[in-house]
């Protein structure tokens, strides 16, 4: 029986933050996506918007040139850095974390020797997969095997989606390919936490562009075929779209009533070219909604040429407004 006050669809009772409150449940979140869509902005909103709420949130970012460190005037270090209340960052280097691994099954008096050695260095630069692996294992132990005080949450901020493919991929690569030993039991554990939809969501930002667009279905592609669902979907730099149709027909009026006007005909094309983008992103909206079972979280164009805590906290500001339940425009 429909209670009072109830709608007759449940889609309308639906709270439109509930897909961004379920992703900031789980114990670890993987932001991936096709360089230049604004990945690691968005990894850093999603990071402080958990923070803002209280949760003890480890931020992780791959890339060397640090930007996030750089936005919170933080010194990027392999050990966590506290950013803000209840944020921490942490640069995953991929030699420190195979160095530290090394740690958990050499013992310390062999370290310095194997450290020192000509061999070690050629594997650590002839064995990118190695590093990988690694490189997830420092993850899973951030979120497994941390002493106290624990993280409640962990946001990383993944390389450009060909790398992060092949990180998330080389646990399951690893597991079959060294079986029962140390390194096949380590790579297994991994995986399972991947696998988990409980502790872990892979979040995909993307933008209307073609390519982006198409590294982005190809993504879900490959999560599937290694049983990990594409939790969610960010879909950034949406267009304000300011003018409609009927603005532009008003602007054509106008401009025939008023020759002397030119500067008519600019704001004409400006509407035109911003109403284009939004049947573009419309599109691929669509597309998205067709392909992939998850919800689609729109986020508007943000102006800024680096990351800051400022951009950080707006586009936090945002994601809390903006989650909308998958199949809603």
């Amino acid at each position: 029986m429909k209670t009072a006050g109830a709608s007759a669809d449940p889609a309308e009772d639906r709270d439109p933050l509930r897909p961004f409150d379920d992703l900031l449940r789980r114990r670890l979140l993987l932001v991936i996506g096709k360089g230049g869509v604004g990945r690691t902005t968005v990894t850093a909103a999603i990071a402080l918007a958990a923070a803002r709420r209280g949760r003890r949130t480890l931020m992780i970012e791959t890339d060397p040139r640090v930007p996030i460190a750089a936005g919170y005037s933080v010194r990027a270090s392999f050990k966590p850095a506290q950013a803000a209340p209840n944020l921490w960052l942490m640069l995953l280097d991929r030699q420190q974390s195979l160095e530290e691994y090394l740690g958990f099954v050499v013992a310390r008096p062999l370290l310095r020797a194997v450290f020192a050695s000509s061999l070690y260095q050629c594997f650590v630069h002839a064995a990118p997969a190695v590093r990988e692996l690694m490189m997830m294992g420092k993850i899973y132990h951030e979120i497994e095997r941390r002493a106290a005080p624990r993280w409640e949450l962990v946001v990383v901020d993944l390389p450009a989606s060909g790398q992060a493919l092949s990180m998330i991929g080389m646990p399951f690569a690893a597991r079959e390919t060294f079986g029962g030993n140390l390194v096949g039991r380590e790579a297994a554990e991994v995986a399972t936490l991947l696998r988990d939809p409980d502790k872990c969501a892979v979040i995909a930002v993307t933008t209307a562009e073609p390519l982006a667009l198409t590294e982005t279905l190809e993504i879900h592609r490959r999560l599937a075929a290694w049983q990990i669902a594409t939790a969610a979907i960010v879909f950034n730099r949406v267009s304000a779209a300011a003018f409609t149709t009927a603005d532009i027909a008003r602007l054509s009026e106008c401009r025939a009533r008023h020759p002397e006007l030119k500067h008519l005909d600019d704001l004409a094309a400006i509407a035109r070219a911003e109403l284009q983008r939004r049947t573009r992103e419309r599109r691929a909206l669509s597309i998205l909604r067709r392909r992939i079972d998850a919800p689609i979280v729109q986020l508007e164009e943000a102006h800024s040429e680096n990351l800051s805590e400022s951009l950080a906290a707006r586009m936090a500001d945002s994601l809390d407004r903006r989650a909308i339940p998958t199949g809603e425009a």
